[in-house]
């Protein structure tokens, strides 16, 4: 080791909170944010946020389960809403009422190798809905992304309420 140059140790990574995160939305988008952290927050749930290479990133915690049950990230098409949605099977007449441009996100999502190869780990589970007559089996990481739009947002917080529910009714 050269003795005039020395390691300087990697930063630690500042803490980010949701105000910082709220300041990457697009304004057309910032009251829906609001209000859907707002009632996420409302429900006991707990948010952590960071800054990633593709942009700021809020995961939000059921206080109950203890798992993920929002995240709200950024890509190159706009801000996402990822839910997981592991008590999808108990409200698949709301899945029936979304929009067919959610149903087609939900559709282009990678399917789920546990359930259709069970070649993936054995403590992940995807979906396995039926929406419009349609079947699908899709990973938990992207089977419920969706674009954040003056048209998807009323489902998206409708999505969101029936997960919370399911999950603190169990």
């Amino acid at each position: 080791m050269n003795p005039y140059t020395r390691e300087v140790p990697p930063m630690a990574e500042e803490k980010l909170d949701f105000a910082q995160f709220l300041e990457a939305v697009d304004a057309e988008n910032v009251a829906f944010i609001q209000d859907l952290h707002s009632y996420l927050m409302d429900n006991g749930c707990k948010i952590s946020v960071e800054a990633k290479k593709s942009g700021m990133f809020a995961s939000y915690k059921h206080s109950k389960s203890k798992k993920s049950i929002v995240n709200l990230l950024f890509r190159k098409k706009g801000l996402l809403v990822r839910i997981y949605g592991e008590h999808a099977d108990k409200y698949l007449d709301f899945l029936d009422t979304l929009p067919e441009g959610m149903v087609a996100s939900i559709s282009g999502a990678a399917v789920c190798k546990r359930l259709v190869q069970n070649t993936c780990s054995p403590k992940c589970t995807g979906y396995d809905v039926t929406i419009g007559g349609a079947r699908f089996q899709k990973c938990r990481y992207g089977g419920f992304e969706f674009l954040v739009t003056d048209e998807y947002n009323p489902y998206i917080k409708s999505f969101v309420e029936h997960e919370v529910g399911e999950r603190s009714a169990g």
